[in-house]
């Protein structure tokens, strides 16, 4: 009985596996077909067109923060600097315990102003809004309100503030290009279908040079934990969801960086107040209320990197991450279980949702049984020596082959990084990556499934902070000039030169 067992299990996990590794196939070839389209089409409408037009429709751009104090000032004026004609820019601060609201009173010379605050969309209580007595940041809202526990709930108080039809999430360790908006409203003007969300490709910032919240000079992270992250992004975005993009079943847009309908955004009910995946849960809200409608929509994806994050710079605070973002996949499958293997949902419940479900929510629990298994079959001699290493072999060339893959693929469409050697590191980075950092993220993984399942509460704004600020930097500036001796800031220059093609760190 015991050697069916084994004879099962094997033939399981050759074709989970072969199974898996096609997707990834599909999913490349997609990609490629999609990132090439995208460079067609994105020619159709000039930037230099859209940046004078009066037709361009208004975005809100909204950031919830919580205890962000190190980087809140360097990320609004990131975002302040956004090259487009209509926008405004929203920060929620969701009841921060440091001096993250301080910092922005007086930085922005912010003060306490009457506003026509609706909720659309339920969220904790509101308290009070602040806007600049200074002209410059006269496209600054800064919402003051009660502690949500969650980042989707800051999101519902941002949209309840907004005033225009799109609305872009962001998050305030971030560093937007000053195009993105340009860039990731031209799916959205360029569809014949109504496009209910657009992404982008992020990027970590760690030991990118940033001016005055601006990326000035690209570099992939000299620490290990956010190289191996840098190069999980690239995957999935450029291989992952340009893949899904070309079939219209993307799965989620990140809440670092998404580009949304408002209206279709409040009609399916806002974020779930209490989602720890807002981003997946917020696009499947988004999705199931479009068929259940009986409307045609589209998810938009662009090859572009148009933001770069802070990564965890070490393993406790990247187990916070993600532990909290396992637990959130579980979340979002409890939620809209009814989904799953539903024709009624098309796509989303016959391709996505099962795709997700089956190789990235049960992935961990077969990769964690599996190791548990192989163990007791070599202490009781079941393992084939002759076969076995094989296959392990295969496993990791093809890993490594994927990641290469798209390493090169980045480098030669793209070419963010200067140096060969920058692009050498992340190849010794893919080489090492299923060995060091794919156990950690199988850990963290089956860590947030516990939490889920023992209801232990995971709240958001747990990650500390390094800013952006780094030694070297800082001995550069001891250098340099006092910056009250300048003339002119970057940010105003920035401003001042708002149609400068120069100042773009995407080019395309």
């Amino acid at each position: 009985m015991f050697d069916i067992f084994v004879k099962v299990y094997e033939y399981f996990i050759f074709f989970y596996a072969t199974a898996l590794i096609l997707s990834y196939l599909i999913l490349s070839v997609f990609s490629f077909i999609a990132i090439n389209k995208y460079k067609s089409y994105n020619t159709d409408i000039d930037d230099e067109e859209l940046l004078n037009s009066n037709l361009a429709p208004g975005i809100s751009v909204i950031a919830p923060a919580y205890n962000e104090e190190k980087t809140i000032i360097i990320n609004v004026k990131s975002l302040l600097t956004l090259n487009y004609p209509l926008f405004e820019v929203i920060i929620v601060n969701d009841g921060s315990k440091d001096k993250t609201l301080d910092l922005l009173i007086e930085e922005f010379e912010l003060v306490e102003a009457p506003f026509a605050y609706v909720e659309k969309i339920k969220s904790k209580p509101y308290k009070r809004t602040f806007k600049s007595e200074n002209p410059k940041y006269e496209i600054l809202t800064v919402i003051d309100k009660e502690n949500g526990g969650t980042k989707a709930d800051a999101f519902n108080a941002g949209l309840n503030a907004s005033v225009f039809p799109y609305y872009l999430n962001t998050d305030v360790d971030c560093i937007l290009a000053r195009n993105t908006l340009t860039k990731m409203i031209k799916p959205i003007l360029n569809s014949k279908v109504r496009v209910i969300a657009v992404g982008a490709t992020l990027r970590m910032s760690n030991n990118c040079e940033i001016d005055e919240g601006v990326i000035t000079r690209v570099r992939p992270p000299k620490a290990l934990i956010p190289r191996f992250q840098e190069l999980e992004y690239i995957r999935s975005y450029l291989l992952g969801k340009m893949g899904w993009e070309f079939i219209n079943s993307v799965p989620n847009v990140s809440g670092g960086l998404g580009m949304f309908d408002k209206e279709i955004a409040v009609k399916a009910g806002g974020y779930g107040a209490d989602s720890h995946a807002e981003d997946m849960d917020m696009l499947t809200r988004m999705a199931a209320h479009m068929m259940n409608n009986r409307m045609d929509y589209k998810i938009g994806y662009i090859p572009l990197s148009c933001c770069w994050t802070e990564g965890p710079p070490n393993i406790q605070i990247l187990g916070r991450q993600r532990t909290r973002w396992a637990s959130g996949l579980f979340q979002m499958f409890s939620d809209h279980r009814k989904i799953l293997f539903n024709p009624s949902y098309k796509r989303l419940g016959l391709i996505t949702f099962p795709y997700i479900f089956i190789f990235e929510f049960l992935a961990p629990i077969i990769e964690a049984f599996g190791i548990l298994f192989s163990i007791f079959l070599v202490l009781y001699g079941y393992v084939n020596w002759s076969f076995a290493p094989l296959i392990l072999l295969y496993s990791y060339t093809f890993a490594i082959m994927i990641s290469s893959i798209v390493i090169i693929w980045d480098q030669m469409t793209f070419k963010y990084y200067n140096t060969t050697r920058e692009v050498v590191t992340l190849f010794i980075t893919a080489i090492i990556e299923p060995i060091l950092y794919h156990p950690m993220i199988l850990f963290f993984s089956l860590k947030g499934y516990f939490s889920y399942i023992t209801s232990r509460e995971l709240a958001w704004g747990t990650m500390t902070r390094q800013g952006f600020d780094n030694e070297d930097k800082k001995k550069d500036n001891n250098d340099k000039p006092n910056t009250n001796e300048k003339k002119q800031s970057l940010f105003d220059r920035l401003k001042k030169k708002k149609n400068s093609a120069d100042s773009d760190i995407i080019k395309t």
